[in-house]
């Protein structure tokens, strides 16, 4: 279906007005600075500095060897631009302390983590180039928010600006799984230099877990000789990257997963465990049982002497242990385990699990080191000084601060888990007091219903969704299930239906469900990929003794304790990532985390993000060297013929991975859910998010909130006549071949692009659709939102939205 003549017409005449208009703004207003993360304070003059000649720092002799060499990286991407003179009179950096003795020499940290060695101050004008800083970490900083400000090609024009920054936590960090899916070392230094342009500064290398071993071990060699598949990293390879790291301002933190997710261990050294052996290599994916024995004093002697080793090549000042998902089962079958607990007065497992962790703390302490584990470490005994990281969320992270532990978060920031950069760009990291009165005062209506939402792996996601009062005073919120209240947004409450939205840790939900008596029933969506929702009414003001539900109480941080919040880690899980899709995984989403962890918490505002975000992506793909948009095309074009390969590009732009963990619940109950799940598939290349589907979304919803806005109607008919005819096209040649298994989602694209055009159309010329016309859009639109080959028809969702708004504004719904 085709842009009818009134619409091209429109088209054509709104496309000249909004290019007059970008012109006058052009010219009468500057444009928004590719800066991520962006800066705590930025001020702007009018007017550009041009860059003709390579840069030096004046005086050189008062910046580091590490600044130097930064400044030679800067200046050998500039040389490749425009106007930029290889061997012209270098341009001068004036270089100077912050704060401090104006002759003072700047100096490389001490290896720890403080906010302050990262602080500095920019200043770009007629006169020239300023830069003052505390440390040579902070010159690193400041050259990277220059090359930013340099942007991608042609002449080189900053902008005058006057900029003051330091970073709002001293720990950013970025897990990289190198047990899964096992990653080169240049593909690891290509993250590095990712994590710099981006101000991160801590690299998470998880090195051992169940399906391997990863990191060369001298004193016990059968680790990489019997549980690695011949893949793992000898010392000189790991020096090698924390050097490259090192060079960078970037530590490097080394995780050995203890005393569970040790498979690996257990083929090599079935002796250390808790069961008897023989095991065989672990190449499923989740959760399993071998665990180290606490009760054999041999586990002590390799875990000192790994840890040793591990000290050796890591000069960073902490070690990860893991810790996480420690399955007992093993610990409660073996006589001897449960003779030690009763000898040592352990009361369970989870003390069993404290008195392991405070031996490994013990032997770090004497190795000068500080402890790091997951949620799962957190106990009464555990040793002051050791820090928890939450996987867990708010909740958990909020009970580790305020019993006085350090932490990280890494709930909300789990890049492996295909979201949307506004989700990530939400995230609060504490704990956040409720936004709404929880309380049902007298007169006031309100209903609670118990619900559940069955998964494909795992038990199902269950709780209770509460709704309390009318018009103005209308508000809502849900308690899942051992979690602390949520409120909940744009809710609606009337005519048998019932709707709200929320951010979880399954990414943000957005439920549409209908009240029947006392039955709850409808779909939630998850991320993007729907769940079957029921529920039933347990208590309501009409009932007689009726309550609303108890609150699991919030660990709101104390002020006190507030400096123990140390930031947090984008974590990139590699089931489901090689060295064929990491970058098209961790980027440009890892920018967006970058400046959670930097930039000033009031720094909110999606729109602008995303405006920068748009810039920033290409930028670090030609000037940085990162290939997310390489491993995107590159991806397809492997997988299909040239004819088809263009067509594709424009289809799979309206696609998105299925999100959340969809994925790998599809998998878990179709396929093996192991390595030996193949990634050499469209849906494995397919970025996060589909920007032009949320362009799309942006265009519907100033439409639906003016209907004089003729130039967002046009724009979202173009693109919905865009995609139906890329679509269409590549359907007559999928009929002919279909090499990638495209065929069916992109004639689901196609379905859903013609009935967008219509319901458009139909309502701009006040002829809404007839009921029946009505119904089979709600069920072909309703099919096309389920995920299809782990893959999700991303305009599906805002058409669905599109015909719900207009029949619901008619009277229909």
């Amino acid at each position: 279906m085709f842009l009818a003549a009134w619409q091209r017409a429109l088209y054509a005449a709104v496309v000249v007005l909004l290019g007059a208009a970008s012109a006058v703004q052009a010219a009468g207003k500057p444009d928004v600075l590719a800066l991520m993360p962006y800066p705590q304070t930025l001020e702007r003059a009018e007017g550009s500095l041009h860059i003709n000649a390579p840069l030096q720092f004046a005086p050189a002799d008062r910046v580091t060897s590490r600044a130097r060499a930064a400044l030679q990286r800067l200046n050998a991407g500039l040389q490749q631009r425009s106007d930029v003179a290889q061997n012209a009179a270098p341009m001068t950096i004036k270089v100077q302390p912050l704060g401090a003795d104006n002759h003072a020499r700047l100096t490389a940290p001490k290896v720890e983590l403080v906010s302050d060695d990262e602080a500095y101050q920019l200043t770009i004008s007629e006169a020239g180039i300023t830069l003052a800083a505390r440390t040579d970490l902070g010159v690193l900083r400041a050259l990277a928010t220059l090359a930013q400000l340099a942007g991608v090609s042609g002449p080189v024009q900053l902008p005058y600006v006057a900029i003051d920054d330091t970073p709002r936590f001293a720990w950013r960090g970025l897990l990289l799984d190198s047990v899964r899916h096992f990653l080169a070392v240049e593909t690891i230094k290509r993250q590095i230099d990712g994590m710099a342009a981006a101000k991160l500064n801590v690299l998470h290398w998880h090195l051992t877990d169940d399906q391997g071993w990863r990191f060369e071990s001298r004193a016990y060699p059968k680790l990489t000789e019997l549980a690695s598949n011949g893949k793992f990293y000898t010392r000189a390879q790991i020096k090698e990257v924390i050097a490259y790291a090192e060079a960078r301002g970037i530590y490097v933190l080394p995780e050995v997963d203890m005393p569970g997710h040790a498979s690996a261990i257990a083929v090599a050294y079935p002796e250390l465990m808790s069961a008897p052996g023989p095991y065989q290599p672990e190449d499923r994916w989740g959760v399993h049982k071998p665990l180290l024995n606490p009760a054999n004093e041999g586990v002590y002697t390799f875990a000192k002497a790994i840890l040793q080793e591990v000290t050796e090549l890591f000069p960073f000042g902490y070690v990860h242990i893991g810790g996480d998902e420690v399955d007992p089962e093993h610990w409660q079958n073996n006589a001897q385990i449960q003779a030690f607990m009763a000898e040592q007065s352990l009361a369970d497992e989870h003390a069993l699990h404290a008195y392991f962790n405070g031996r490994l703390a013990s032997i770090l302490t004497q190795l000068d080191r500080a402890m790091i584990g997951w949620d799962e470490v957190l106990h009464n005994d555990l040793p002051k000084g050791t820090v928890v990281q939450s996987w867990q969320g708010p909740d958990a992270l909020g009970r580790a601060i305020n019993a006085g532990f350090p932490a990280l978060l890494s709930t909300g920031f789990y890049l492996d888990q295909p979201q949307s950069s506004a989700y990530h760009y939400r995230v609060q990291l504490e704990p956040q007091p409720l936004d709404i009165d929880t309380e049902a005062h007298p007169g006031e209506l309100w209903r609670s219903w118990h619900f559940t939402m069955p998964r494909k792996r795992g038990s199902a996601v269950a709780g209770t969704v509460s709704v309390i009062g009318s018009g103005d005073s209308l508000r809502g919120f849900v308690d899942f299930n051992g979690k602390s209240r949520t409120s909940v947004r744009d809710l609606q409450w009337q005519d048998g239906r019932l709707s709200f939205a929320l951010d979880s840790w399954m990414g943000p939900l957005q439920a549409n469900l209908t009240i029947n008596g006392d039955a709850l029933t409808g779909s939630v969506l998850a991320a993007n990929a729907p769940y079957t929702l029921t529920g039933e009414l347990i208590a309501s003001s009409e009932r007689e003794a009726s309550e609303l539900p108890t609150a699991i109480a919030k660990d709101i941080i104390t002020p006190e304790n507030r400096d123990l919040l140390l930031g947090g880690e984008a974590a990139l899980w590699a089931e489901m990532v090689d060295e064929h899709n990491i970058d098209v995984r961790l980027w440009p989403r890892a920018f967006v985390v970058a400046e959670r962890l930097w930039s000033s918490q009031d720094l909110r505002d999606a729109d602008f993000m995303y405006q920068r975000l748009d810039k920033v992506s290409p930028w670090s793909a030609e000037v940085v060297g990162l290939k997310h948009e390489a491993q995107w095309r590159d991806g397809l074009a492997a997988l299909l013929p040239d004819d088809q390969h263009p067509l594709a590009l424009g289809v799979t732009r309206a696609l998105e991975p299925a999100q959340y963990y969809h994925r790998h619940h599809e998998k878990s109950a179709h396929g093996t859910y192991s390595r030996r799940d193949s990634l050499n598939n469209p849906v494995d290349v397919l970025p996060a998010e589909s920007r032009a589907t949320q362009k799309f979304a942006g265009d519907v919803e100033r439409w639906l909130s003016d209907r004089d806005n003729t130039a967002a109607l046009v724009a979202a008919q173009a693109q919905l006549n865009g995609w139906q005819q890329d679509a269409q096209a590549l359907v007559n040649k999928l009929q002919k071949n279909d090499p990638a298994n495209l065929l069916a989602v992109t004639q689901s694209l196609q379905q859903v692009s013609e009935w967008g055009q219509k319901i458009l159309a139909a309502e701009a010329q006040g002829k809404p659709l007839s009921d029946t016309e009505y119904q089979r859009a709600r069920a072909d639109l309703q099919r096309a939102m389920q995920i299809q080959d782990e893959m999700i028809v991303a305009p599906a969702r805002v058409v669905n939205r599109l015909l719900a708004v207009i029949k619901a504004g008619n009277g229909k719904v």
